[in-house]
């Protein structure tokens, strides 16, 4: 078979650019590449490939499209659109080109008033800064809808701006238009479709437009009923129910064209994807396939349909277990992934029609949009939309959704345009540059800020930066107490409802005042309590008549804060056990889940693997980190508390003077060596990460046998030694106390909702 020689085709690059090969049978000194073969340009930030973005190997021996010594093959500078299409006003300065990092300004003639950015800058994603400037007439002229304006590298033809009026843009050679060709003005005042843009080949989405683009316009689609707390949550981006009534159906490209770090960074986003939406408590309906030449159904939706659903770890395993390297006959068959759709869309409707008239279907491709077998996909996309509008289009039309992510180092944004939904005002196409963010990307798409009904939600990123903290541990709180006689305590506490403060009783003496103690908790906000709140079996004298001198039994206290803390981001209460906030992070349904139930899903083995937080001790940073340890339970807990009577201070042989049945036991070096807790941890939370994004708290920390952290003050992570132990207030114990307080309906904050037994 002919191959294309690389050596030809390499005096056609300047040194700036960097040549890749993706084919999985390349050989390694790429003298020679085999057909199907693609080289791929990469030039540094601000810069594209140019004049081909990349070259594929035909069955000639030849490239695709053919290198040149004129002109070269080079990294360009990217430009942004053509601002001079001002109507009604001036732009400064004027030049035949404009490039990254030059600003234009923008000024009104006499009689019009600028609407929009009065400045913008080409950025490195080939977009301008800002919005259209528009220069508006100020008498307004009596037109029903206002100018739309001329997007930067346009033209437009307008028969004006009443109502019925139509406006048509078009763009300059070398752009293509997303968005609305066409406008109309309706008797509402405003005009119908999206704004249009004039993108270049190199023009992509940051992650930031992609995120909140793609999370407005999806919102709609997903509101299927009302949250799952049962009350208003007035902007929350997804709302879906319990019942599955969302089919979600996804379609990867993995085709030649697509390299394998670009399908592990659409794989991952999927699973973040997934794995975020069943944080909600909510059980959609997935269809999960692979394309290229062939269809690889990774999931199937009727496996949804019968009694025994697909689990969420089921569908992972899934993602996980296909292997990019497997693929053979890697043409692109862009129509046969909408047949398949298709086709079981249709079989749901035949099984229960009534039932499929309430399912709302969101269809998310990731695609380059190329496409050389089975022919174009745009007749079987009318079917989609008419399988699921039957006729009824203005009624039906929240019942679809087709989203297509451009991934791929060429994207034929000309063939994606007609396949995406179209709706006033909303984005259904989006492209990010090589991929990159795409994960953090989906992770961001569900904003968590507004759903204030959901305990211990985070968002899980891995870049151990004080940010990085607030967003995975948003319910971890820091306690300053200062005493009496001058002295400063501290301790850790976790926000359990945004009116309280759960931490360990024994961090207050009895002069110790609510409105004296200082938290703080997400980016350094300082919060003060109006109420402190000990259990009242919490009395650390209470048995050094029996030979115990501090006696930890129900060490256990709530802060009252002045007032709510506002949910965000970086502020979200965590998880605490027997309620019904819990049974919905744990995925458990039905009206009689019970305290024992959630007690045996997480803590059902001898051994539990459990985190707590040990806070920067320098507090420069606020460099908090996670410390793992591991639970003795069952048969287990016997040989980790016994060495709780070779304490100072205890003399009694009795451990269960020392060690009551409220308390866990973590410590040791069996199986594996814990973290062990300093004085700076105690009250803080004793947790389990129930999946990506749930955060449950089982226990709060409480005392230690030995002390190995230097000077007696916290170090981060300090390792256990063979004898040491840390015993921990079980939150399961001391359910009562927490329901009489956190579960009051009768006061002024909102009460957390207890199970009945």
């Amino acid at each position: 078979m002919p191959r294309c020689k690389i050596h030809e085709h390499l005096p056609a690059l300047t040194s700036q650019v960097s040549v890749f090969c993706v084919k999985s049978s390349v050989k390694r000194r790429m003298w020679k590449l085999e057909y199907g073969s693609m080289l791929i340009y990469h030039c540094p930030e601000g810069y594209y490939p140019y004049p081909a973005l990349t070259r594929l190997c035909q069955k000639s021996g030849t490239w695709s499209p053919t290198p040149h010594k004129r002109p070269v093959q080079k990294c360009k500078m990217v430009e942004c659109p053509n601002p001079l299409v001002l109507e009604n006003g001036s732009v400064f300065p004027l030049q035949m080109q404009y490039s990254v990092n030059n600003e234009t300004t923008y000024e009104c003639y006499t009689g019009y008033t600028l609407r929009g950015s009065s400045s913008r800058v080409c950025q490195p994603n080939g977009k301008w800064s800002g919005g259209t400037p528009i220069c508006r007439h100020d008498s307004g002229g009596g037109e029903r809808c206002a100018d739309p304006g001329i997007p930067a590298g346009a033209r437009r033809s307008v028969s004006g701006f009443g109502f019925e009026d139509k406006v048509t843009y078009r763009c300059d050679d070398g752009l293509h238009l997303l968005g609305s060709k066409e406008r109309v003005c309706q008797e509402n005042g405003q005009w119908t479709g999206t704004e249009p843009k004039c993108y270049y080949k190199h023009t992509y989405d940051t992650a930031l437009e992609v995120t909140e683009a793609f999370g407005s316009a999806i919102r709609e689609s997903l509101q299927l009923a009302a949250p799952i707390d049962d009350t208003d949550q007035e902007g929350k981006k997804i709302t879906v129910d319990k019942a599955g009534k969302l089919n979600i159906y996804i379609a990867m490209d993995i085709s030649d064209s697509i390299e394998e770090d670009q399908f592990n960074k659409a794989r991952n986003a999927v699973k973040k994807l997934i794995t975020k939406v069943s944080s909600f408590a909510v059980s959609p309906n997935y269809e999960i396939l692979f394309f290229a030449s062939d269809v690889f159904e990774v999931v199937n939706i009727l496996d949804f349909l019968g009694e025994k659903r697909k689990t969420l770890e089921d569908v992972l395993a899934d993602l996980d277990n296909f292997n990019y390297g497997d693929r053979q006959n890697v043409g692109t068959n862009l129509n046969l992934a909408f047949k398949t759709i298709l086709e079981r869309m249709a079989i749901q409707k035949q099984r229960n029609e009534t039932l499929f008239k309430e399912v709302h279907h969101v269809l998310i491709f990731f695609t380059d949009g190329a496409f050389n077998m089975g022919g174009r996909p745009d007749d079987t996309v009318a079917k989609v939309r008419e399988m699921v509008y039957m006729n009824q289009k203005e009624e039906r039309d929240k019942y679809l959704d087709i989203y297509v992510f451009g991934v791929g180092r060429e994207i034929f944004d000309e063939d994606i345009q007609p396949l995406v939904t179209k709706r006033d005002n909303e984005d259904h196409y989006f492209k990010l540059k090589d991929g990159t963010e795409l994960e953090e990307t989906f992770d961001k798409i569900i904003d968590e800020s507004k759903v204030v009904g959901l305990c211990g939600l985070h968002r899980n990123y891995d870049r151990d930066t004080a940010d990085t903290i607030r967003v995975r541990y948003p319910w971890m709180a820091r306690i300053g107490i200062p005493h009496e006689d001058g002295r400063y305590g501290k301790c850790m506490g976790s926000l359990v409802t945004p009116r309280f403060i759960l931490t360990a009783a024994h961090c207050f003496r009895f002069t110790d005042t609510a409105d004296k103690i200082k938290i703080t908790i997400g980016k350094n906000e300082v919060l003060t309590g109006s109420r402190l709140i000990l259990h009242p079996n919490y009395d650390i004298k209470a048995k050094e008549k029996e030979g115990v001198k501090e006696f930890y039994d129900y060490d256990v206290a709530l802060i009252e804060l002045k007032n709510d803390v506002d949910i965000s981001i970086n502020i979200r209460p965590i998880c605490i056990p027997c309620t019904k906030e819990t049974s919905g992070a744990l995925r458990l349904s039905g009206e009689e889940i019970t305290c024992k139930q959630q007690e045996e899903l997480l803590l059902k083995n001898p051994i539990e693997e459990v985190s707590f937080m040990s806070h920067d001790k320098d507090r420069v940073n606020n460099n908090d980190k996670r410390s793992d340890a591991k639970l003795k339970l069952l048969d287990q807990r016997a040989n980790c508390i016994e060495l709780a009577t070779k304490v100072d201070g205890i003399t009694s042989d009795n451990l269960k003077d020392v060690v009551t049945e409220n308390f866990l036991c973590s410590g040791g070096r069996q199986p594996t060596r814990d973290h062990v807790a300093c004085k700076g941890d105690s009250g803080g939370a004793l947790f389990k990460n129930y999946d990506d994004y749930r955060t449950i708290q089982v226990g709060l920390i409480s005392w230690g046998t030995k002390n190995l952290c230097p000077d007696g003050d916290n170090d981060i992570q300090q390792e256990s030694s063979d004898d040491s132990r840390d015993f921990h207030i079980n939150l399961f114990k001391v359910v009562p106390f927490l329901k009489k307080h956190l579960g009051d309906d009768t006061q002024d904050y909102a009460p957390l909702k207890f199970l009945d037994k």
